[in-house]
């Protein structure tokens, strides 16, 4: 897998400034309290170059989720794996390391955002769309063609439906740095991934 160039880097730098400051202000004032110029003046950049990365301030906020930082860990992934590795442990470890804490709190954050701005709505649903097409084309290079069509899109479908509960709260799941308290009825993150895991490998 090649790593990033230089100039590669300063894109993906200056996308996650932008989208870093949009989604700050987003959680400030709300979506309706700043305006693009805002965004570019905070992240330090000018509002052309804002337009040369999003088409718009709901765009900018839900990316702030997407670290760019993190894109080179599927690949490390990919190179860590031994060979013949199975799609589900593949799946299982690329949501361990994706899933951290800090991004279930900003998806948390962007779902109650959308709740009083809708137009927030598709764009994060297109984020989750991309987390899920990221699984599936892992799961597509570490298979090399060993699993029927489809497989892949079966596993990074339940991937996404695995995550919803997380992100819109409607299953008490504690988050992975979260201490379990004594009289709580929560699961911890990693017994709720075992489980889903589980019921992947063994049937439901």
């Amino acid at each position: 897998m090649n790593k990033l160039t230089l100039r590669e880097l300063k894109k993906e730098v200056t996308a996650h400034a932008l989208a870093e400051a949009a989604f700050e202000l987003a959680v400030e004032h709300g979506l309706d309290g700043f305006v693009v110029d805002d965004i570019a003046r905070r992240a330090g950049y000018s509002r052309r170059t804002f337009a040369n990365y999003y088409t718009c301030k709901e765009e900018a906020v839900v990316m702030a989720a997407f670290a760019f930082k993190e894109k080179q860990e599927p690949m490390d992934l990919l190179e860590a794996l031994p060979e013949g590795a199975h799609p589900l442990d593949v799946l299982y470890r690329l949501m361990t390391m994706r899933l951290t804490a800090t991004l279930i709190r900003r998806l948390r954050t962007l779902v109650a955002l959308s709740k009083r701005s809708p137009s927030l709505e598709p764009y994060i649903l297109s984020l989750l769309r991309r987390l899920q097409l990221e699984a599936q084309t892992t799961l597509n290079d570490i298979s090399r063609g060993r699993y029927p069509e489809g497989y892949s899109h079966l596993l990074a479908g339940a991937l996404y439906g695995a995550v919803l509960p997380l992100i819109d709260g409607s299953l008490d799941v504690l988050l992975p740095d979260e201490p379990e308290p004594a009289d709580s009825g929560a699961a911890t993150f990693e017994h709720y991934l075992d489980t889903a895991f589980s019921y992947l490998r063994n049937g439901f």
